[in-house]
């Protein structure tokens, strides 16, 4: 229950402190009222305090290690052996650097790191539950990273070790702590049915599920086409974005190969150099030099090195800015890669709504805890008194947006659930303004409580009467402390 303080960043941000302080607060509670229940809070502290963790999914070669790769800022995630692809792993902030098998049956035994990487594992992939990989690292000081094997892939066992560890064995994963919090959804061009349908099943909200359009930098006509592909990539993905909105919070085009290169040092002042060598050539002479067998002015082994560095697109565009030398082209690889606003929205929005989704299970847990303890009355008490808090406000918000989905995505209730958990202020949440005046405050929460309360009446599900219930007691303390 000892917290890790973080500054907020968004005002969803704050607000998770003081919701955490709740929690904080009745876990307290709860250890006090008999010596076994100390453990319980101990072990859900560890739940709301811990980091959220953010689930990588996609296709088998969408990307996922090479973005992984790149978040952590570390060559760390395999990329290219299948044995080394198609096991769940889990990234945690830790020291030392060392690795864990944990099987499906919950065990746990150490493995050898050869030069940082996974070594063999020691059991067949499919006895595996997951590997738990320690990095001392800034970069997962506030979120855990699950890379999962592809999906719809040639082999079948890849495909059953996403679900093993994230839907099938969700009770035992959870025992193993693979559960997610938010996931991070690779595709190239459009999500086939498959993927949407599996996307479906991790349970998240469109607020705890981001979109990454995988490989911009080959995107449409590639790297030699009329329309540079990055360009062309991140008018698609804004077109994509409205398309899922049902599914994503938004869709964020990426070149993993660029951004996985920048972030993770591999650029050489030599790699500049003999990439500022092509500069005079035009675009179709750069093109005959990578296929040739003799890519004068260059040799084949430095020739191919680029292009493992940083593909046709790289080698393009990054002539220009090679001839600065290695930090200019890596800042340049950067600014092309979109990692950038991909970390905006990982370290503020996503991260924000998946310490929600963790809160709801904080809360699950306590809701366990009552309907089996000798003491579940007040343990009942202690729950009702944290719901009451308007600190766990936006919780139940998200616990009843949750509901929705599940019952009638396409209810007008979804939509109001979506607009005041993401609007920055009591305005913004009623759908004005950030700077609205008062009066119109007051009146468009009237409207919304008339609104709610009449469809109350008549409605069609249990998780529609409860998110109307949160929406009215939303406006009403709106409306009182406008």
């Amino acid at each position: 229950m000892v917290a890790r303080q973080q500054q907020p960043s968004t005002p969803l941000a704050a607000r998770n402190i003081d919701m955490r302080a709740v929690l904080d607060r009745g876990l307290h509670a709860l250890a006090a009222l008999a010596p076994d229940l100390v453990h319980e809070a101990n072990r859900i502290g560890a739940i709301l305090w811990s980091p959220p963790r953010i689930v990588v999914v996609g296709r088998l070669k969408a990307g996922k290690s090479t973005l992984v790769n790149a978040l952590i800022g570390a060559p760390i995630a395999e990329t290219a052996a299948l044995e080394a692809t198609n096991v769940v792993t889990v990234y945690e902030n830790g020291a030392p650097s060392r690795a864990d098998v944990v099987g499906i049956d919950g065990s746990r035994r150490s493995v050898v790191l050869e030069h940082g990487r996974r070594a063999d594992l020691g059991v067949p992939a499919s006895e595996v539950g997951y590997v738990h990989r320690f990095l001392p690292s800034d970069a997962l000081a506030d979120v855990t990273l699950i890379d999962t094997p592809g999906l719809a892939t040639l082999t079948v066992e890849n495909e059953q070790a996403t679900h093993r560890a994230l839907i099938d064995g969700y009770e035992q994963t959870r025992a193993a702590s693979v559960d997610a919090d938010a996931a991070i959804f690779l595709f190239d061009s459009t999500p086939r049915a498959d993927e949407m349908k599996f996307l479906r099943q991790l349970g998240f909200t469109p607020l705890n599920t981001l979109g990454v359009l995988s490989r911009a930098d080959s995107f449409g006509e590639g790297a030699l086409g009329r329309v540079d592909p990055i360009e062309h990539a991140r008018s698609h993905a804004v077109s994509l974005a409205t398309t899922l909105a049902s599914s994503v919070a938004t869709v964020i085009p990426i070149s993993g190969l660029l951004a996985e290169t920048s972030h993770t040092g591999r650029i050489t002042e030599s790699d500049a150099r003999a990439l500022h060598r092509l500069a005079h050539l035009q675009p179709l002479e750069l093109f005959d030099l990578m296929e040739s067998d003799d890519p004068a002015p260059l040799d084949a082994a430095t020739r191919d090195r680029l292009l493992d560095l940083i593909g046709e697109y790289g080698m393009v565009g990054g002539r220009g800015p090679a001839g600065a030398g290695a930090y200019s082209l890596s800042q340049w690889l950067v600014a092309r890669s979109g990692v950038d606003p991909l970390r905006e929205v990982l370290n503020t929005a996503l991260r924000d709504f998946a310490t929600l989704h963790r809160a709801n299970r904080v809360l699950s847990e306590l809701d366990s805890l009552a309907f089996t303890h000798p003491f579940r009355d007040r343990i009942r008490a202690i729950t009702d008194s944290v719901r009451r808090d308007r600190s766990l406000q936006p919780v139940l918000l998200f616990q009843a947006l949750r509901g929705m989905l599940l019952a009638d995505e396409s209810s007008p209730v979804v939509g109001e659930l979506m607009r005041v958990l993401t609007g920055r202020n009591d305005a913004e949440r009623l759908g004005l303004h950030v700077q609205a005046h008062r009066a119109q405050v007051v009146s468009v929460a009237t409207e919304r409580i008339e609104w709610a309360a009449g469809r109350s009446i008549s409605t069609a599900t249990a998780a529609e009467d409860a998110a109307l219930g949160e929406l009215i007691r939303l406006y009403t303390t709106i409306r009182s402390n406008a």
